[in-house]
């Protein structure tokens, strides 16, 4: 395995510099331990503690490392590879079966967004933690969400820069770094400090998630690339909330809600060693010359290589015009909308319909478990969107998620405008419609942008998932939330609209090559 990454980090500043910075990293996660030991007598709880020069000292190491580990993964002369690039496409055969190495690419991926996501899904596990050891009303709690949301909207935006420059594998283990770093969240004696290593964590969660699709669809097949997208991707998310919910129960009773922290590290370098089974994008390495490599990586995955020339506009053949200039924005406007409105139906309605159901006087057995099927349902829901995106139609599918949104946002008004009704169809529509718009949309904006702007692209609609996201918790810090009904009709604007606009300027991806989009 230390073979492999020699390798990919062959033409990078400096392999001893990646390697001392994990080691720093992580001898600055290790530093906070024995604070953290010396509570259990009082259950882990550390407000108030003063923080020891070995805090501070392990603190510092974490910084430094974290940026000696981005020194070394900088790729050397990083402008002529940007114009290598550009003349260079890479595209797998329509017919090439799945083999060995597509399967383990799809598991190892499943695998590191599972890892991803249980990291922002412990959120929701910790804060009852943080308000009883804290001693602060919940409002002044939910800032360290809405903080970590603001980290995943950086990082979902960053990182798509970064992947186009350190390539698609460099920046997961980047990515996996910062993790190992996060853990001493579970360390820190004040909110503040919380708040801080949050931002940081969702730093390093928003940017895995469109470098993820981004390399998936540079390699999978053309006949087999919607499904794997989908599923890899909705799979991850439902099992990071897995993970998550399960560490909670398991180790939240004996340590308290700080370990739910504390476990990035292990996890984090579980990620870093994951990375020796992540190959580098065939393009990425034809662009550093590396061709040897190359080679290797397309004759593993069915692919080949074409040189791109200045006055291609359409693929012989194909009568599939290039997407650029106002089609280009055009599109992403419309994805852009759809990820803004999911992000306030996901972190503001659905969060706050239950409380709302339990005020008018429904059962609260009946809320209670509509939350906590939501991941069972999520499920058989990405079966379904899968099997939409890759046997019907990618565009169309998108379009039919948002449209089951939209239906259940119609019956929570209805529900919330009568004062009285059965809230398990809104409920559940609201959370198929969701979950499936979340497992179609980031794999569909991999899809439909040119591979030059790939990283970029969709790490913007990510971030627009965790904006919507953003402007919810913001209300509920400031106790702002409207009645529902004038949620559900305020969010049925952007939702609406979203569909109307995929449906106009969205264009259909399934089974085509990824180099008609160039």
């Amino acid at each position: 395995m230390a073979s492999k990454q020699a390798n990919v980090l062959s033409d990078r500043q400096a392999l001893w510099a990646f390697i001392l910075g994990c080691v720093a990293v992580t001898v600055g996660v290790l530093a906070h331990a024995p604070m953290f030991l010396m509570a259990r007598a009082m259950h882990y709880r550390l407000a108030g503690m003063p923080m020891g020069s070995g805090m501070m000292a392990g603190m510092a190491l974490i910084v430094i490392g974290i940026a000696v580990a981005g020194y070394g993964l900088l790729p050397r002369n990083v402008a002529a590879q940007r114009a290598a690039a550009a003349h260079i496409a890479i595209a797998s055969p329509e017919d090439a079966p799945l083999g060995w190495q597509h399967w383990r690419l799809m598991i190892v991926l499943t695998v590191a967004l599972i890892i991803d996501t249980m990291k922002p899904a412990s959120l929701g596990f910790t804060i009852t933690g943080m308000v009883s050891e804290y001693q602060v009303p919940k409002a002044t709690a939910s800032l360290v969400p809405f903080v970590a949301l603001l980290g995943t909207v950086t990082g979902s935006f960053l990182w798509g820069v970064i992947a186009d420059v350190y390539g698609r594998k460099a920046s997961i283990l980047l990515s996996a770094v910062m993790f190992v770093g996060t853990s001493i969240c579970g360390a820190m004696p004040s909110l503040a400090w919380n708040a801080g290593m949050c931002f940081m964590m969702g730093l390093a969660a928003g940017g895995m998630l469109p470098v993820t699709y981004a390399l998936l669809a540079e390699m999978m097949p053309n006949r087999h690339r919607g499904w794997a997208l989908v599923t890899v991707g909705g799979l991850g998310a439902v099992g990071g909330y897995f993970v998550a919910s399960g560490a909670s129960a398991l180790l939240q009773p004996i340590f308290g809600w700080r370990v739910l922290w504390l476990i990035n590290l292990p996890t984090g370098l579980i990620l870093v060693l994951l990375g020796a089974l992540i190959p580098e994008s065939a393009k990425f390495l034809l662009a550093r010359g590396r061709a040897q490599e190359a080679e290797q990586v397309m004759r593993l995955f069915g692919s080949h290589a074409e040189t791109v020339t200045p006055e291609r506009s359409v693929i012989a053949g194909r009568g599939y015009a290039a997407l650029s200039g106002a089609r280009l924005v055009a599109k992403i406007t419309a994805l852009s909308i759809c990820a803004f409105a999911w992000g306030l139906i996901n972190f503001g309605l659905l969060l706050w319909l239950p409380a709302d159901l339990v005020g008018k006087g429904y059962s609260i057995g009946v809320s209670s478990r509509l939350l906590a099927e939501s991941a069972l349902i999520a499920c058989p829901t990405v079966a379904i969107a899968a099997l939409l995106y890759s046997r019907w139609s990618s565009k169309w599918a998108l379009v039919t998620m948002v449209g089951v949104t939209l239906a259940g946002l119609v019956l929570v008004l209805g529900l919330e405008t009568a004062g009285a009704g059965n809230p398990v169809w809104p409920v559940a529509l609201l959370i198929v419609g969701t979950n499936g718009i979340i497992a179609i949309l980031l794999p569909y904006a991999a899809e439909s942008v040119p591979l030059g702007v790939r990283g970029r692209a969709t790490g913007w609609v990510a971030a627009c998932t965790k904006a919507g996201g953003l402007v919810a918790q913001a209300l509920s810090i400031f106790a702002a939330v409207p009645p529902m009904k004038i949620v559900a009709a305020a969010v049925m604007v952007p939702t609406a609209l979203s569909m109307i606009l995929v449906a106009l300027f969205g264009r259909e991806t399934r089974g085509r090559d990824l180099r008609d989009l160039e």
